[in-house]
Order: C-alpha cells, then sequence, then structure tokens
C-alpha cells in the first residue's frame, strides 16, 4: 500500500504550503492559485473547516490506507494482544508480525500509526494557533479550539501509551529549516500533563449538541477522557472525581438495554456513545473506509475474513447466556438472496461481527461499513469506576459492584459474586473489560496499564504470541524516525 510521508516531511511541506515563508525574497506577490494561511484563516467558515479537517484525521488516511480508527490502531492494540490475529490468507509480513508479537523497528504498521497520530495533532496545532485571531462569535471560537485540544489530547494519549516518551510539538513549524524541524523525545510525565491541560480545556465544551453537529466532542466526552488518562496513571482519586461528573453531570448517558445497540447504524450517537468516530456506508471516498467491516466473508466463496481471534479460547469466554456473544461473533448468517442460513465451517470460526454493517445490500459488499468507531462508551465509563473505587478503597465497594453489574445485567450474566478480596475484583473487572470491549481497541492498554507481566503471561497463552517479551508493553519507535531524526532514541530491546 500507499506510505505516508514520514512525519518530518508532512510538517515540512506544511510548513512551505501554509506559512508563505519562502528563500526567494524577491517573490512577494500573494499567489492567485494557492491558499495560504494569511489568506486561508479569515472567517467562521475557515475556522470551521479546519476542525472538520482535525476530526477526519480519525476516519481517514491521505494515503487512502487505513484509517487510524478504521482498523491501523486496531492491528497495535487488538492484533498485538491476545483477543486477534491476521486472517490464515494474509501475506503481509508486517501486519502477521504484529500478530506473532515479533514485530520490529522497521515494522510499516508500527510506523504508520505514528505518523498518523502526528498528521492528526500538527492539523490540531494549526487549529489551535489560527483560529483564535478569527474574528467571529467569540463562543463559537472558543468552542472549535476546543474541539481541537480534545483530539489533540486523544492523539497524545495514544502515543504515550503505544511508544512512551515521544516529541511534544504543540505548534505548526513556522521556518522551512530542516534542523529546526527535529524534536527529541519528551518525558511521559510532560506528555500527560499536557493531555491533561489540553483535556481540561475542553471540559467547558457544550454537554451536547443537535442536528450535523451530534458527533462532536463535548465536555462529557472531554471528562470521561480524563478519567481514563488519570486511571492509566493509577491516580485514582482524581480518576473518580472525573467519572462522577460524568455519571452525576446531567450528561444523560445511560447503558442501551441491548447490547447489540451499542454497534448499529441506527443508533450511533446515542446515548451510550459518548465519543465515536464517525462512519457512512458507502459514502464513496476510498480513504475513509471502516475496514472492521471485512471480518465479514462471502457467503458464496468463503473467503477468509481480514482478522480473526488469535484462537478458539476467546468465544469460549462467554457463556451461552451471555448477549454479547452473538454481537460479538457470527458463525453462521442469514441469506435474504436465497433463504437460507450459511455456516461457516473451518477452524477460525465464530468470526468477529461488530462492524459488519447489516444494512448494506447485499450484505457480502462490506467495503464501507457505516458503523461508528466507539473510542468512549458508557459501559467504559462504569467499568473505570468500579475499578477507582476497588483501588482507591482497598476492595471492591458497593457503589463499584453496582457498576459492573449495570454492565453484566445488560449482558444477561448473573451478578458479580459478592466478598470478593481487591485482587480478586481486580481480576473480575478486567475479564468483564475484555469481554465488553473486543475490537475497539481497549486489549492492549488494559494488559500493558496492569503492570508487571501481565501482558507478557496473557500472550504466552497464545501459541502464536509465544515471542512476547517484556520489551513488547511499548512498541519500537519507528526507524525511520530515527535514522531521519538524531535526537530520537529506541525504545529498550529494540
Amino acid at each position: 500500500m500507499k506510505k505516508i510521508s514520514n512525519i518530518k516531511l508532512i510538517v515540512f511541506l506544511t510548513a512551505v504550503s501554509l506559512t508563505g515563508t519562502y528563500s526567494c525574497k524577491k517573490l512577494d506577490e500573494n499567489p492567485s492559485s494557492v491558499i495560504v494561511a494569511s489568506q486561508f484563516y479569515k472567517t467562521a467558515s475557515d475556522a470551521n473547516s479546519a476542525v472538520n479537517a482535525v476530526y477526519s484525521t480519525l476516519n481517514s488516511d491521505p494515503a487512502g490506507d487505513f484509517p487510524l480508527y478504521g482498523r491501523q490502531l486496531n492491528l497495535l492494540t487488538e492484533n498485538a494482544s491476545d483477543n486477534q490475529i491476521y486472517s490464515p490468507s494474509n501475506t503481509n509480513p508486517d501486519v502477521r508480525a504484529l500478530g506473532t508479537v515479533s514485530y520490529i523497528s522497521s515494522n510499516s504498521r508500527v510506523q504508520k500509526v505514528w505518523q498518523q497520530l502526528y498528521y492528526g495533532i500538527n492539523r490540531a496545532n494549526i487549529a489551535i494557533d489560527n483560529i483564535p485571531s478569527i474574528q467571529m462569535d467569540t463562543t463559537w471560537r472558543a468552542r472549535l479550539v476546543r474541539e481541537s485540544k480534545f483530539i489533540r489530547g486523544l492523539l497524545y494519549f495514544n502515543l504515550v501509551r503505544l511508544y512512551g516518551a515521544v516529541p511534544l510539538v504543540l505548534h505548526n513549524p513556522t521556518t522551512i529549516d530542516p534542523t529546526a524541524l527535529l524534536v527529541g523525545r519528551t518525558s511521559t510525565d510532560s506528555i500527560y500533563n499536557q493531555i491533561i491541560s489540553d483535556l481540561k480545556d475542553a471540559t467547558s465544551l457544550p454537554k451536547s449538541y443537535s442536528g450535523t453537529d451530534v458527533s462532536r466532542a463535548t465536555a462529557g466526552a472531554a471528562h470521561a477522557l480524563l478519567a481514563k488518562v488519570y486511571l492509566t496513571k493509577q491516580d485514582w482519586t482524581n480518576a473518580l472525581a472525573q467519572l462522577n461528573i460524568v455519571i452525576g453531570g446531567g450528561y444523560g448517558y445511560a447503558l442501551f438495554p441491548n447490547y447489540y445497540d451499542a454497534f448499529q447504524k441506527a443508533t450511533k450517537n446515542g446515548k451510550e456513545h459518548i465519543f465515536s468516530v464517525q462512519f457512512e456506508t458507502n459514502l464513496g471516498a476510498v480513504n475513509s473506509e471502516q475496514y472492521l467491516s471485512l471480518s465479514f466473508t462471502s457467503f458464496n466463496t468463503q473467503t477468509w475474513p481480514i482478522d480473526v481471534p488469535a484462537d478458539s479460547s476467546l468465544y469460549k469466554l462467554f457463556s451461552a447466556t451471555d448477549a454479547r456473544r452473538a454481537v460479538t461473533f457470527y458463525s453462521s448468517v442469514y441469506n435474504a438472496a436465497t433463504g437460507q442460513t450459511v455456516v461457516f465451517n473451518n477452524p477460525y470460526v465464530p468470526y468477529f461481527n461488530k462492524f459488519v454493517d447489516y444494512s448494506l445490500t447485499p450484505l457480502t459488499t462490506q467495503g464501507q461499513s457505516g458503523i461508528n468507531y466507539p473510542v468512549l462508551r458508557y459501559a467504559d465509563v462504569l467499568l473505570m469506576y468500579a475499578e477507582a473505587q476497588n483501588e482507591l478503597n482497598g476492595g471492591p465497594t458497593t457503589d463499584a459492584y453496582a457498576a459492573i453489574n449495570q454492565v453484566r445485567t445488560r449482558a444477561n450474566v448473573p451478578n458479580l459474586a459478592a466478598g470478593l478480596s481487591q485482587s480478586d475484583f481486580r481480576d473480575s473487572l478486567f475479564l468483564e473489560r475484555r469481554k465488553e470491549f473486543i475490537q475497539e481497541g481497549h486489549r492492549w492498554f488494559d494488559l500493558v496499564r496492569r503492570g508487571g507481566t501481565v501482558l507478557v503471561d496473557a500472550l504466552h497463552k497464545i501459541p502464536a504470541k509465544s515471542a512476547a517479551s517484556s520489551k513488547n508493553t511499548l512498541f519500537p519507535i519507528p526507524l525511520v524516525e530515527i535514522q531521519l531524526n538524531p535526537k530520537l532514541t529506541q525504545n529498550p530491546g529494540y
């Protein structure tokens, strides 16, 4: 597939195309066929377009590759976990290396995620730097800047969890001097401080929107993501404070009564969806496809899906009564064209089901799914709340049990056994998270943040992932980044 240029080149080209700074001093006219920064950031429409461009980095890729939240991030957070592995027919060595935890610093998927994250950060920086000078409604102007800060906070949160200390870039470059574009790694504490600062600003966003704005970042999304940041840092007190705001702040969040509705086109951006990356059926834009829908296989050819469960143990985690099992997996599908149910008989059934768009006709045409990617769901808030209560109080409280049991009740499984120790409750909670969020990009992060050998031990239970070691709690800094930027150093073990 095509590759995005290295992030330094992206920033360099952005600087060339947007600043209007050139080495030729004689050229001082405003070009008539190219929009430069001095011409563009003038109106409220310009400001809104700039922020829409920030959002677009989540669901599209300028080179037509997998979007960040359309499969790319999942290759790291799901394929490199104990949940998932590549299709047996996948011949891409870098994808296969992620599935077998044998990836190296030159892995193209590891590099692509790094580039996509910084591509989005660069667009957010441009919006944050330029929108405040635009003469427009001050409330709307402040909102657009805060939306950009929310996205920047989300992207840096992904970066620091995946790669550790990374370059902290907060402004679009104002020079075309390549040496000035080289930035070393910033401490993880500094990265987290910036994430927290951005998200605190974003908590002043509106509680909700209407019309075409319903998918935009809200105050509730900022509080929920801030809670996840604090939880990752094991700052249980601040995490709980943010979660209390999300739960009791009048945002109207709640679980769908039916787990199925969390992954349907008809119910997208509903009461359980705190922040979702938007996808639409058959938009015609090849660079904004939801590739996770390709977990569906053909009725006729029974071709392999794009990714499959790591082994049969994942399916076996679910009891027969668990409503999540039929939503998460499928092994047979009704074919309306023939009036028959097709059973897929091969060693890798069941397949993943969450992002299959059943509104598509014919169903086998899964090129563009209209199922959104749920970055933050209310179920996550409830389970984070239960975790924070358990950790802060030395064991599960009544409120912790109530929170996790809301999730279990919706799934049609019995309440968690009473009287559990802190350790046993923690184990039960992370198992609940695993079953609740399969394919939603949480598993690798959850294993890593538990610390110790939890990730390695989990991966070693999957024969294909026996190469896992302690180094795999971080991904390598992409080799090409280090080759082009001598200020960067590599993570241990790579």
